[in-house]
Order: structure tokens, then C-alpha cells, then sequence
């Protein structure tokens, strides 16, 4: 199995910008000590999915101005910038498959299985989940490492990855371990 992490929407807006989640905190650190150094050790391709809107984006009449293509708020934050080697995707919608080349470019990788982290567990995680599962990829749903505004938004979207997706609900120490073994590396 190969597998890949996708980072959605780990961006200043989303942090501690415009729309910010305060829970986003809480993943932070087990991406950047654990989960991102553990699968670029592991030949584990890490790939960022970041909002990049335009004025005309839909999505902005829900959220307002947010993660606007080409300004700071739509940067990575300084903690979990992308590294060589690492690839970045803009998106203009939950999803981080429509109209991105993602699936072209996870094929291309011979990907198997999609390790989903970032923001928002209960709306671009599931989009992009739902897209990964009709695409035939494995889903793993570290719960570790992805969050949303509430404990309660986070845990409905862990439940609903699992039942409706099929994802393997797991943490990150589990996933490390797997890669340490040479189980889901590229």
C-alpha cells in the first residue's frame, strides 16, 4: 500500500485569521513533530490542499472573504510550511479533488490510501474524503490531526468519515508506526 497525507486548509485564515478555529492549535503540534516529519522520513508523499479563493467563489457567500488566492491569509502557517519535495494544491471549493489534478496526481504516485488531516473534519475533510472513496482510494482519518470550530463538529465528521466512507479512524502514532515498518510508504 502506498499511501500519501493530505494537509487541507492549514492556512493563516483559517488559524488565526479571518475564520479562525481555535481547536486548529490542538493538531499543530502533532503535525509538525509527528505525522509531516515521520512520512517525508518514510518516502510517505505529503501534499498540501489550501483554500485559494476568487472573488467570484460561491463558497465565499457562506464564509465571507476568506483565504483569497495570492494574499496571507491564504499562506500556510509559519509552523507547517510545505517543505521540498512536498506538493500544493489550490482549491476553491470543501473539496480538494474538484478541479485540482489531485487524483491524476495521486494516480501518478501509484497512491492507494489517502491519509486525510487539516481543517475542517466535518466539511472539507468529509468532501474530500467522499471524493477520495468514489475515486476507489483508502481513507485513514487520524483523528489527531484534524479539527474543526467544535469538539462536537470534529467528532460528528470522525463518525461520519468512518460510517459513510469506510475511513480507518487512527492517530498519528499508530500511522508513524505502520510507515516505520515499511507498511504504506511510497
Amino acid at each position: 500500500m502506498t499511501d500519501a497525507v493530505i494537509v487541507l486548509d492549514m492556512l493563516n485564515d483559517f488559524v488565526t485569521g479571518e475564520i479562525a478555529a481555535e481547536r486548529a492549535e490542538r493538531i499543530i503540534p502533532v503535525l509538525r513533530d509527528d505525522l509531516l516529519p515521520a512520512a517525508r522520513e518514510n518516502g510517505v508523499r505529503v501534499i498540501y490542499a489550501n483554500d485559494a479563493h476568487r472573488s467570484e467563489d460561491t463558497e465565499l457567500e457562506i464564509w465571507g472573504e476568506h483565504a483569497m488566492r495570492g494574499t496571507e491569509g491564504a499562506a500556510v502557517i509559519a509552523d507547517l510550511t510545505p517543505e521540498e519535495g512536498d506538493d500544493v494544491f489550490g482549491k476553491r471549493f470543501y473539496d480538494a479533488f474538484h478541479g485540482t489534478g489531485l487524483d491524476e496526481h495521486l494516480r501518478s504516485l501509484g497512491v492507494d490510501r489517502v491519509v486525510v488531516t487539516g481543517l475542517h473534519t466535518n466539511m472539507c475533510a468529509r468532501h474530500t474524503s467522499a471524493s477520495a472513496f468514489f475515486r476507489g482510494y483508502d481513507i485513514a482519518a487520524p483523528a489527531d490531526c484534524l479539527d474543526a470550530f467544535s469538539a462536537e463538529a470534529h467528532e460528528n465528521g470522525m463518525e461520519y468519515l468512518e460510517e459513510v466512507y469506510g475511513a480507518e479512524v487512527t492517530d498519528a502514532e499508530t500511522l508513524v508506526g505502520e510507515w516505520e515498518e515499511g507498511n504504506a510508504g511510497g
